[in-house]
C-alpha cells in the first residue's frame, strides 16, 4: 500500500503535513525515478503553488535534471504538453478539488499520463531509503515553457469538427470556479466562435465563489446564467480543470455519469466496437449504451490513475469517472475538462437536438452519492464490519454490495480527504432514497461506536 500517494497524487495541508522539506525530498525521489530531463512543471491557482513550484524546480536541478516552468495551467494542459513537446516527464502542483489549505504534487510520465500505481511505490521506496541522485556531474537548469496552453488548445481543436461548431455560434456559460481553466477555457470558446458568459472567472486560491469542487448544490449561479441568457449549455470546472460538470439548456445540473453517458453514446456511434474503461462506482447504464455499438466496458478501482493506466495498453477510446472526469483516448488518456467541453460542443453541432433532449434519449438512471467525515482508522473498521456482514460482496476497492446489476451500494474511504464516500444506484428514485438512507445510517452507527 502506498504511504504518501493517494487516489490522485500526493496531497496534504501546506506547511502541516505538506512541508517544503517534504516536497523537496519527494521531488528528489521523483527526479531519480525520471532519471533524465527535461521535466515540465506547472501549477494551479492555489496561494502556495508558486512557492512549491520553486522548490520542485530547484530539487530537480539539484539532481542534475533540467526543467521548464509552464506557470499556471490546468492539469490536463500540463499533461498534454509533456507528451506533445517531448518532455521526459511532468510534475503538476495541485490539490484538485480539495479545500484551499491543501496542495499536492502529481507526476506525469513522458506519455502525458499519470504514473502507474507501481511507479508510485517505486518513488516512495526511493524517498524512504533516501536513495536519490547525489553529486550529479552537473546541476540542472530551469527555463520557461510558453507554448503549453497554445499546444493544448490546438490539440483539442484537432479532435473536433471546429467548422461545424463555429457555424452554430453557441452560447456557453463557464463557471471557472476561480480555478486553472480560467487561463484556457474562455480562450478555447472564443477560438470556436462562441458567445461566453463567465462565472467565478477570477483565479483565486481561496476559491471564494463556490469552492473548488463543482457539485449540484453549489452551481445555482451557473444554472441561473444559462436560463437568463438562453445558453446552449453551461459547464463548471474543478480547481485544476481536469473535471467538469455540465448544465443543460434548461438549467438542469447533470451528474458526471449522465454527461459521460451522453458523450459515450455520441462517440461510440461514430467509432463502434470500441472499449470504454470506467470505475466500479459508475452507473450500470454504460453497459447498455456500449452494447448498442458492440463495444465493451472494463471496470477498474476508483481513481483516474486506475482508469488512465488501464486505457493506455489497450488503446481504449473512452474512460470516465462518475465525478465528471472524462477521458478521450485519441487526445490523451487523462481527465480533461476542456476536451470534454469540446466533445459536448461537437455532439450538439452534429444534431438539431438540444442537450436536454439528448439526455431524455438516455435509458433512465437513478444514482447518487454522499460523504461522511471519518478517520482512516474508523474507515478501516467500517469496511471490515461490512465485509463480515456481506461476505459475497466485491471488496476490490472498499466494498460494493450488489442486490443486482441495477441496485447496489458502494462504500470506500477517500484517497484524498478524511472521509468515506457512499455511492448508490437503484431502479427507481424511491428505492434509491431508501438504499442511501439505510446505508448512511448503517455507516454512521458503525463509525460512532
Amino acid at each position: 500500500m502506498a504511504k504518501f500517494f493517494g487516489t490522485n497524487g500526493i496531497r496534504g495541508v501546506f506547511k502541516d503535513d505538506l512541508t517544503l522539506d517534504f516536497i523537496h525530498d519527494m521531488t528528489l525521489a521523483i527526479a531519480t525515478y525520471f532519471k533524465e530531463g527535461p521535466i515540465l512543471v506547472g501549477y494551479d491557482g492555489r496561494d502556495s503553488s508558486p512557492i512549491i513550484a520553486k522548490t520542485v524546480c530547484s530539487a530537480l536541478n539539484y539532481c542534475g535534471l533540467d526543467c521548464n516552468n509552464a506557470g499556471l495551467v490546468p492539469t490536463p494542459c500540463l499533461e498534454f504538453a509533456v507528451k506533445k513537446l517531448g518532455y521526459k516527464g511532468g510534475i503538476m502542483i495541485t490539490a484538485s478539488h480539495n479545500p484551499p489549505q491543501y496542495n499536492g504534487i502529481k507526476p506525469a510520465a513522458k506519455d502525458g499520463v499519470e504514473i502507474s500505481r507501481e511507479d508510485e511505490l517505486v518513488i516512495e521506496e526511493i524517498y524512504l531509503k533516501k536513495n536519490w541522485i547525489k553529486n550529479p556531474s552537473k546541476w540542472g537548469t530551469t527555463g520557461i515553457e510558453e507554448k503549453a496552453i497554445d499546444v493544448y488548445l490546438e490539440g483539442i481543436i484537432s479532435q473536433i469538427n471546429s467548422d461545424n461548431i463555429k457555424s452554430k455560434k453557441f452560447k456557453i456559460a463557464l463557471d471557472l470556479g476561480n480555478g486553472a481553466q480560467a487561463v484556457s477555457a474562455p480562450l478555447f470558446c472564443e477560438k470556436l466562435g462562441c458567445e461566453i458568459f463567465l462565472v467565478n472567472e477570477k483565479i483565486d486560491g481561496t476559491f471564494p465563489g463556490r469552492g473548488s469542487e463543482p457539485t449540484p448544490q453549489n452551481l445555482q449561479e451557473l444554472s441561473k446564467i444559462v436560463i437568463e441568457n438562453h445558453a446552449d449549455l453551461g459547464i463548471a470546472f474543478d480547481g485544476d480543470g481536469d473535471r467538469s460538470i455540465f448544465c443543460d439548456n434548461n438549467g438542469e445540473i447533470l451528474t458526471g455519469d449522465k454527461s459521460a453517458l451522453v458523450l459515450s453514446k455520441h462517440i461510440l456511434q461514430k467509432t463502434p466496437q470500441s472499449t470504454v474503461v470506467t470505475c466500479l462506482n459508475s452507473g450500470s447504464n454504460i453497459e447498455t449504451i456500449a452494447e448498442e455499438t458492440k463495444s465493451q466496458v472494463i471496470r477498474t478501482k476508483v481513481g483516474s490513475v486506475e482508469v488512465s493506466r488501464r486505457m493506455v495498453p489497450i488503446n481504449a477510446l473512452i474512460g470516465f469517472e462518475e465525478n465528471g472526469g472524462f477521458m478521450f483516448g485519441p487526445h490523451n488518456q487523462v481527465r480533461d475538462g476542456c476536451m470534454t467541453l469540446g466533445l459536448m460542443m461537437d455532439l450538439l453541432s452534429s444534431s438539431e437536438s438540444s442537450l436536454s433532449q439528448k439526455i431524455e434519449e438516455l435509458p433512465s438512471s437513478f444514482t447518487t452519492k454522499d460523504k461522511v467525515s471519518c478517520s482512516s482508522e474508523k474507515a478501516k473498521e467500517l469496511i471490515h464490519t461490512l465485509k463480515e456482514e456481506f461476505p459475497n460482496s466485491d471488496t476490490s476497492d472498499g466494498i460494493k454490495i450488489s442486490i443486482d446489476l441495477k441496485n447496489w451500494v458502494m462504500i470506500r474511504p477517500s484517497g484524498t480527504e478524511p472521509i468515506i464516500r457512499i455511492y448508490a444506484e437503484a431502479e427507481n428514485q424511491e428505492k434509491l432514497d431508501s438504499l442511501m438512507s439505510e446505508y448512511m445510517e448503517k455507516a454512521k452507527s458503525i463509525i460512532t461506536r
